[in-house]
């Protein structure tokens, strides 16, 4: 499975801190119900064996509802499982390596914060590009912040999509208008909320709104 412009428009990261009793395929599963369009499975601490479990169930996920699903940094476990691809940091593999080893159907996308390495991540075969923190965030306590000057110019610099992550929420999201990129990539702003579908409904609509995605349609409320 490609992505595509549309694809990205709701892209949620998984964060196993707020799981509050549910599994995650739960979380995940409310998730897509409210109109999340991308997964991205993230795990920094699960054993290998039960990380391919995990990973095996959440594709099978989103298979059924028809939605791309990839693996943070680790090419193995995404390789292993035949998801639809990998998502990797200015410190992991570089794309090219990625695509040696996933081959050349498989989505990739590449974490930057300049237009140079923006304009690198596309030379070298990423499908997207994940800029960020556009906001302070309290996920990853070593993001920096990436103006909305700079995150204009990497969406003006490069032909391949662009989604924004770091800090967006319902509050902020609106902020982003205007500046090229497709969609939104949200953690906490959907898997932190008491209702997971409904806050991934809303903020659908928003990055609707804010990608322009909303004219031709009738924009009730929110």
């Amino acid at each position: 499975m490609r992505c595509s412009k549309e694809s990205l428009l709701l892209y949620a990261v998984t964060d196993r801190r707020w799981l509050a009793g549910k599994t995650l395929y739960e979380q995940v599963e409310e998730a897509l119900k409210g109109g999340a369009t991308f997964i991205q499975l993230r795990e920094k601490n699960l054993e290998k064996k039960e990380f391919l479990k995990e990973a095996r169930e959440i594709k099978a996920l989103c298979e059924k509802y028809k939605t791309p699903f990839v693996i943070n940094d680790d090419v193995e476990i995404a390789k292993a499982i035949d998801a639809d691809g990998v998502h990797v940091g200015q410190s992991d593999m570089e794309a090219e390596d990625v695509r040696v080893i996933l081959g050349t159907e498989k989505i990739i996308g590449v974490s930057v914060q300049t237009v140079e390495q923006a304009l690198e991540a596309q030379k070298y075969g990423a499908d997207y590009l994940g800029v960020g923190s556009v906001f302070a965030t309290g996920t990853k306590e070593d993001a920096k912040e990436v103006s909305h000057e700079t995150l204009k110019e990497i969406c003006e610099a490069v032909d391949i999509p662009v989604i924004a992550i770091g800090g967006i929420n319902e509050r902020n999201v609106m902020k982003l208008k205007g500046s090229g990129i497709c969609g939104i990539a949200v953690i906490s702003a959907i898997f932190a909320q008491p209702d997971i579908k409904e806050a991934a409904r809303r903020l659908h609509r928003l990055a609707e709104e804010m990608t322009d995605r909303m004219s031709g349609k009738k924009k009730g409320t929110i």
